[in-house]
């Protein structure tokens, strides 16, 4: 794909960012009407069902994996030098991060890029929550946090010259990649039709998959065509949140690439499917303890986000489906802290109440 007309047009930079805006516009339209959200999704499955939301995570994973193997395959994408794989692989990183990471999605109901997904619809503790996640993972990346941060990820290294990819790593085949989506496929499209799942909910949790594979495919290719190096990515949304915040806040804070218009895009994606479905609606806090939980959980997010080497979507998604060992061992740290806060904090809350 020649991106020469568009670069010619808005330079390097202002190319790449368009990119980011238009991937980010239809991820946020899909998630909002997908209702897409890895939260959700563990807290159906702790609890011992199988719902819907399980169903649309599986679909949406399914088809990020499937896509982006399929492309490898293909010969028409090349993420060996993404960060995802060629960064060194902090263990200590992934577990501790992806735990907090885990615990936080809980707290504040939603994990970075449903927060903002939520924000662009009238929820106003998602865009508290969201800012506050955006302020700590920018000072767990460049600020007063940053230290801890170093220190904790490179307290276990897998490798220290870069990452492991999963398939290499464990001896399976090429193809393996593609194996592993389609039985994902399988157990989401039998889920799905069980839990009778609308057809937004078909369409957009494949779309935001589909987004994934769109954001490695954009940035590979911008990558060989453009004089300045071009990070080789996909959708995440810690280490964006936190430039975009400091692009708008400070001159010169951000340079002006996939990252910055990602953001935006997703956020006026979601208000636009907000307002054409109707779901707008402005929501606050409940009380004082409920926007206690909301910042406790913006902030673990926001630290662990940065140690774990991306979010639910940027470690579970993109991550996921470049198989990187080190966002595999993110993602289901991610699950294991998400259930045991659900377990031992809101289902014993519950229950308490009941009891009541």
């Amino acid at each position: 794909m020649d991106f020469d007309f568009l670069i010619d047009r808005l330079g390097e930079d202002g190319a790449t960012a368009v990119g980011g805006l238009v991937l980010g516009l239809l991820f946020g339209v899909f998630a909002q009407r997908s209702q897409f959200c890895l939260r959700a999704a563990v807290v159906e499955f702790v609890r011992g069902r199988m719902g819907p939301k399980v169903a649309i995570w599986l679909l949406t994973f399914s088809a990020a994996v499937g896509g982006t193997q399929a492309l490898i395959l293909l010969g028409e994408l090349d993420i060996t030098d993404s960060r995802m794989l060629a960064s060194y692989g902090s263990l200590s990183g992934a577990v501790i991060g992806g735990l907090m990471f885990g615990a936080g999605m809980i707290l504040a109901r939603g994990c970075g890029a449903r927060l903002l997904v939520l924000a662009a619809t009238g929820n106003l503790r998602a865009l508290f929550s969201g800012l506050l996640f955006a302020a700590i993972a920018q000072a767990s990346l460049r600020g007063v946090f940053a230290p801890a941060r170093d220190a904790v990820a490179h307290s276990v290294l897998l490798h220290e010259d870069g990452g492991l990819e999963l398939l290499s790593f464990l001896g399976l085949g090429d193809y393996a990649g593609l194996y592993i989506s389609v039985a994902c496929a399988v157990v989401a499209v039998i889920y799905g039709i069980k839990n009778k799942l609308t057809p937004w909910a078909w369409v957009g949790s494949v779309g935001v998959g589909s987004i994934i594979v769109g954001g490695w495919w954009f940035t590979y290719h911008m990558s060989y065509q453009t004089f300045e190096s071009t990070q080789v990515e996909s959708m995440t949304f810690t280490g964006p949140s936190a430039d975009t915040l400091m692009y708008f806040l400070t001159p010169g804070g951000a340079p002006m690439d996939f990252d910055v218009g990602l953001v935006p895009g997703v956020f006026v994606g979601s208000f636009l499917a907000a307002l054409f479905s109707r779901s707008l609606k402005l929501e606050g806090f409940k009380d004082g303890n409920s926007m206690v939980r909301y910042i406790l959980g913006a902030c673990l997010m926001g630290m662990g986000g940065m140690l774990a080497g991306g979010c639910a979507v940027g470690a579970g998604l993109t991550g996921g489906s470049a198989f990187s060992i080190t966002a595999w061992i993110a993602l289901a740290s991610m699950w294991a802290g998400a259930g045991l806060t659900d377990t031992f904090v809101d289902r014993k809350r519950e229950m308490a109440a009941v009891r009541s």
